[in-house]
């Protein structure tokens, strides 16, 4: 346990640290390297991994290609500056449908998608409307919290979704149909308690007539408007699908590589620049890191998670529910989401309570925001916000963190009950 866990520790602070511009998904897989090496994993252990986050690694590539080519042709910055323009100058509308566009976009095109394309957007706009530091600030934790606490609808929302789903057996519909009012509820709850917490950052009126008119910015108006039809043909392509017991990657992945043949036959996106462009470190990273946490199972660490789990479900179901969805978001918080649910989801195999697996979920999804390292959303956010100019420290992204996390996991974690 200690050398896994020293393994471990190593790759999360490098993963944090990135010295000298070492990328996430390099650290992670050096750190893989050495747990083989060291003995800590094996390489059955490596394609025990690969089973599990496969379906989940090429389901995230397609839906990263997809937003990346409809980032190309302006769908994202039309969606923002209509968001802009609806609120009619009122700061405070724009505030709620700034993050009900964050809902969207992270329900639709997964949590990580959201981080990766809409930040620079919404960051470009705010600019624009001239506001200042503390409004811009604002904006970006709502956002970025957002991005995550709404990635619950959909198996394809968030990796941890697909992994769970996968893990478990649970189909498409099956899913969508015990997390939609959880996604709701966490849309509402993150909304109202954001907005309590910073609305004295967020000014009366914003000038939005610096702002360009929403069709202005589309390279393609045509292939605009087949966007919105193709996203309805590949939402039931997923319900199609699940009645085929088809892996979710199959129309991620697919849909991504068809869109971006259509993008590049119309001449508006170039596909081999969008391939080369997308964030492959991501990739790396999560295969990297779940073998390195594969580690801390070898050692004991899903049993000892199991025999706290079983205990709590001796308690009754809220206590089970709310228990594990917090040791999911306490874990998450200090070890990243990702390795987090893969040992959840093995500590969870031998208690019969499905309801638990979803209660893991939420903990995953929401319980990063407690720091900067919890979720690969929150770390690529911060990235991006670093590459425009805006430092937000460890402290102030934690302290933020720690007050509005707690009570909007403990809400939505009810609706389970």
């Amino acid at each position: 346990m200690i050398l896994a866990s020293s393994i471990f520790l190593v790759t999360l602070i490098f993963v944090i640290w990135q010295p000298k511009g070492l990328q996430i998904g390099t650290t992670a897989v050096l750190g893989a390297i050495v747990a083989l090496i060291a003995g800590v994993v094996s390489f059955e252990d490596v394609l025990v991994v690969s089973d599990i986050v496969w379906d989940a690694t090429l389901a995230f590539i397609g839906i990263i290609l997809l937003s990346m080519v409809l980032d190309d042709i302006g769908f994202f910055e039309w969606c923002a500056i209509k968001m802009a323009k609806l609120s009619r100058g009122n700061g405070h509308l724009m505030f709620v449908y700034a993050l009900l566009l964050g809902s969207f976009v992270s329900a639709l095109f997964a949590n990580d998608g959201a981080a990766l394309i809409l930040t620079p957007i919404l960051l470009a706009k705010m600019r624009i409307l001239k506001l200042n530091a503390k409004t811009i600030l604002a904006f970006l934790l709502a956002g970025g919290f957002i991005s995550d606490s709404a990635s619950l609808p959909f198996v394809f929302s968030n990796l941890t979704n697909i992994v769970t789903a996968n893990y478990f057996d649970i189909g498409f519909l099956e899913y969508l149909s015990r997390m939609f009012v959880p996604y709701i509820v966490s849309t509402v709850v993150t909304i109202s308690f954001l907005w309590a917490f910073l609305r004295k950052d967020i000014p009366r009126e914003i000038d939005v007539s610096l702002l360009k008119n929403p069709d202005d910015v589309l390279k393609n108006k045509t292939l605009f408007k087949f966007s919105w039809v193709f996203l309805a043909l590949l939402l039931v392509g997923y319900f199609v699908g699940d009645n085929y017991d088809l892996p979710v990657s199959v129309f991620a992945l697919g849909g991504g590589l068809i869109f971006l043949a259509i993008a590049s036959y119309t001449k508006s996106a170039r596909a081999w620049l969008t391939i080369k462009t997308a964030p492959w470190q991501v990739v790396w990273f999560s295969i990297g890191l779940y073998i390195v946490v594969y580690g801390l199972k070898n050692a004991g660490l899903t049993d000892y998670l199991a025999t706290i789990l079983q205990d709590l479900v001796q308690r009754g179901d809220v206590i089970a529910i709310l228990g594990t969805g917090f040791i999911s978001a306490f874990l998450s918080a200090i070890m990243n989401n990702m390795p987090t649910v893969m040992i959840m989801d093995i500590a969870l195999t031998d208690i019969p309570n499905e309801t638990l697996a979803y209660a893991n979920i939420i903990g995953c999804n929401l319980g990063p925001k407690m720091t900067p390292f919890g979720s690969l959303a929150t770390l690529l956010w911060l990235h991006v916000l670093s590459q425009k100019g805006v430092k937000i420290g460890f402290w102030q992204y934690s302290k933020f963190g720690l007050i509005v996390t707690p009570p909007i996991l403990f809400v939505v974690l009810l609706t389970l009950v």
